[in-house]
């Protein structure tokens, strides 16, 4: 009976490392251990191309924000780490404005889900629409396992500077911004 119990609390204790590993690597600081993706060769010129409806359903161009340091997310209401990180994202909005910094939400998701989620927590920067046609513009700027979130940073002169898959925090992100604005 003592092993039993022994054995019990031995795999319970396995299980919660193991569960608490998951956790954080989902929340990977942007470290080499795989949270970055190969950059395309065109990956900002697709992003300038992509044309996606915004909330309203006008047709936007992403071609709009070329010449400022463009911060694009790949992001869905349904995914945790995507929803936890947009308060961040909005801080550094209003941080870097004046610098010429411009963020930009692509949901991978439908316009109801996307509007419920944005009334309890609310954004200053772009929302656009991709539903579910956004995993091919997601796959041709790196994203090649569609996991979310998945962030880009492109500095003034259209560069990918860096990419993230994961959760991306503000106190991680606003070093990698800084780069770019150096850039």
């Amino acid at each position: 009976m003592n092993r039993i119990v022994v054995f019990i609390a031995a795999f319970a204790i396995a299980l919660a490392a193991l569960v608490a590993g998951l956790y954080t690597s989902s929340r990977q600081d942007g470290s080499p251990s795989g949270s970055t993706a190969t950059i395309p060769p065109k990956a900002a010129e697709t992003l300038f191309a992509a044309r996606l409806a915004n909330l309203k359903g006008s047709e936007q161009q992403l071609e709009q924000y070329r010449g400022k340091t463009l911060v694009v997310n790949f992001w869905a209401a349904w995914c945790p780490p995507c929803r936890e990180e947009m308060p961040g994202f909005a801080a550094l909005q209003s941080k870097f404005a004046d610098k010429g910094v411009q963020f930009v939400g692509i949901a991978l998701d439908n316009a109801d889900n996307v509007r419920t989620f944005l009334q309890s927590t609310p954004v200053n920067y772009p929302q656009l629409l991709a539903g579910e046609d956004g995993s091919d513009l997601a796959r041709a700027v790196g994203n090649s396992s569609l996991a979310l979130p998945y962030t880009l940073i492109i500095d003034a002169g259209g560069k990918v500077r860096a990419t993230r898959m994961g959760y991306l925090p503000e106190k991680d992100l606003e070093p990698l911004l800084r780069q770019a604005l150096a850039n």
